[in-house]
């Protein structure tokens, strides 16, 4: 069964970007610990799912598409120019609850990444179709920036497994959103 996921790294007081929607904090981290975990998960995806500020700060990178095995939609209300290897890019506009549907489909049977960012996030979640929370929570302060999930409402309690801490000081934790 397809799951929609927010695999995503926060700061310990719940920041996803810093105050300038940069990410050069998390990138301080050597990426080498998480390689296997990420690799594990991305292997599950069939469709990824972004706003427009994530796209392009991936734009801005400068590199070609990082995810050229997966459905892509980005959510936009306006044009945003084509990135190389990115012939799998849908650009679409409207009620995320509305676009679900075509995600599930498009997947195919793997999951579906909500990638960034946290408005996104909220936006699915809101409209409960968040299934779970894939978080490492990397061990620094920001003290503002993009928040987690800024969600209309508080959720229940969430129920938590896969619960590891990386030698960074790093914690991943997977939350279920919709347990049965």
């Amino acid at each position: 069964m397809t799951k929609t996921q927010y695999y995503v790294a926060a700061s310990v007081d719940g920041f996803i970007a810093d105050r300038e929607n940069g990410l050069g904090w998390l990138l301080e981290f050597g990426m080498e610990e998480f390689e296997g975990d990420y690799e594990e998960f991305l292997s599950g995806v069939g469709v990824v799912v972004m706003g427009s500020r994530t796209y392009e700060w991936l734009l801005a990178e400068g590199s070609p598409w990082v995810y050229p095995e997966q459905e892509a939609w980005v959510l936009t209300s306006r044009e945003l120019p084509p990135i190389e290897g990115g012939e799998r890019i849908r650009f679409a506009s409207g009620d995320v609850a509305a676009l679900h549907a075509d995600w599930v489909e498009a997947a195919a049977g793997k999951n579906i990444w909500v990638v960034g960012g946290g408005e996104v996030a909220a936006q699915v979640a809101d409209s409960g179709l968040l299934d779970e929370i894939w978080l490492t929570i990397m061990p620094v302060v920001l003290g503002a920036g993009a928040p987690l999930l800024p969600i209309a409402a508080n959720t229940s309690a969430l129920t938590a497994s896969n619960v590891v801490a990386l030698p960074s000081g790093a914690i991943g934790v997977r939350y279920d959103l919709r347990a049965s």
